[in-house]
């Protein structure tokens, strides 16, 4: 209680309130809450308040196994044990991917109250026999539907069975539908259900734009105005690939803008110091793949860009969740290409809402959009011609030879050959 006032807090969200005194009684829990309202704290405070009572296992091992998706959702919830925890003597760590393996074999060789990791690092682990399962009595899933997006299912599973049957469960993602719920019967039993709040319910503190365009260097003029209006105070611009996500922070960097790209290729300590400097507000330009979708908290990010649609409508949801954050207003705008019309109608289909479409003076859509979301060739492009390479030194992901570029233009094919720049299950120690 101590370190909760110490962090600010006065009254528990909405999710807190309700799965707190769940957690705490012992029952297994699945439930789904929107990023930015306290979910982390809704599991890390049970957990807290369990570990002061002192095990009655013998063993090494942990007592509360946290998994994650992502190595920066892992660091988030990692933080969160430590500024809830910071009157408390616990030890705790993390093991994900691109850290050394050395370091994290000494940590599982000592006494661990609470470890936060991600399937694939954790399975390594596993496999060498490194670590003890004897003394878990809380395990809990975050963001369980990325896990299983990401490919993860199988480890989930793999982890769950080697820890013991008599364990508390608590299960959180976005939805509580499909392969999600077929994953909450096997590994829980006799769960509470949470559902807070519903994707057409989300982020009423967000304002919701988007913003026709021709093609992919109407896109960057739209782009460089956002990043120019007084309003904004941070920004993290999606891209769909990795590469386009290199290109374009390389581009807006050459223009003066304090920028930064972030995504699954990166060391692990070249991710940390690029989120630290977003934090500390050197980068106020973050180009990001999905892999800053979820479990990025940083509290001065103003807007959120859509420089390309999610492949996943589901992603949208997550993307612009990190603005408008902790009760905050952000903006969120998404830039809609010729090939994009059929991506907006999943995400307005799943959020329930129209996005406010906005027109920049001087940037006006050269065909409206009646016809532009019509299948089809669109302005100057006829059926089986590509886009005309742009000129001089701007952006232009898509356009060089050889480059793995894409009949939209500007969309490339990630290292798994996947266009939506996911990984596939054999890529999954890189969480």
């Amino acid at each position: 209680m101590r370190a909760i006032e110490a962090s600010g807090y006065t009254l528990p969200t909405e999710i807190q309130s309700q799965a707190i005194p769940v957690a705490l009684s012992g029952r297994d829990l699945m439930a789904s809450a929107q990023t930015g309202t306290g979910k982390t704290a809704a599991f890390v405070l049970p957990a807290l308040q369990r570990l002061l009572t002192p095990s009655q296992r013998k063993g090494r091992g942990p007592r509360v196994l946290v998994l994650t998706p992502t190595r920066e959702l892992a660091a988030q919830v990692l933080e969160a044990v430590k500024r809830y925890g910071k009157f408390v003597q616990l030890r705790m760590g993390a093991i994900v991917g691109g850290a050394p393996y050395p370091a994290q074999e000494r940590m599982l060789r000592e006494n661990l109250d609470i470890l936060v990791a991600t399937p694939g690092r954790l399975i390594d682990h596993m496999e060498r026999g490194r670590v003890d399962f004897s003394r878990i009595e809380l395990l809990i899933l975050d963001e369980a539907d990325r896990m299983l997006d990401m490919g993860f299912i199988e480890p989930v599973e793999q982890i769950s069975k080697a820890t013991p049957a008599d364990r508390q469960t608590l299960l959180f993602s976005a939805t509580l539908e499909g392969k999600v719920f077929g994953l909450a019967q096997r590994l829980l039993k006799d769960p509470a259900r949470i559902q807070v709040a519903r994707a057409q319910e989300q982020h009423a503190q967000i304002t919701q734009r988007m913003h026709q365009a021709d093609d992919v260097r109407h896109k960057r003029r739209i782009l460089d105005h956002i990043l120019c209006t007084k309003e904004l105070n941070q920004a993290i611009v999606f891209t769909a690939t990795k590469r386009s996500a290199e290109e374009l922070a390389h581009s807006l960097a050459a223009d003066g803008h304090a920028c930064a790209a972030l995504h699954g290729d990166m060391q692990q300590g070249a991710r940390n110091r690029t989120v630290q400097r977003l934090r500390l507000g050197s980068v106020k330009v973050l180009v990001a793949t999905d892999v800053a979708a979820r479990g990025l908290d940083i509290k001065g990010v103003s807007h959120v860009i859509n420089f390309d649609l999610p492949m996943v409508a589901e992603d949208y949801v997550h993307r612009i969740g990190r603005t408008g954050r902790a009760g905050a207003f952000g903006t969120a705008a998404s830039l809609v290409g010729p090939q994009d019309w059929g991506k907006l109608a999943g995400i307005e289909r799943l959020t329930g809402n129209r996005l406010e479409r906005q027109v920049l003076p001087g940037l006006e859509p050269s065909v409206p959009e009646s016809r532009a979301s019509r299948p089809g060739p669109h302005r100057g492009q006829g059926r089986g011609q590509k886009p005309a390479a742009g000129k001089g030194g701007g952006f232009k992901p898509g356009f060089a030879k050889g480059r793995g570029s894409s009949k939209t233009g500007h969309h490339f094919k990630s290292a798994s050959g996947r266009p939506d720049g996911r990984r596939g299950g054999n890529d999954r120690a890189r969480a």
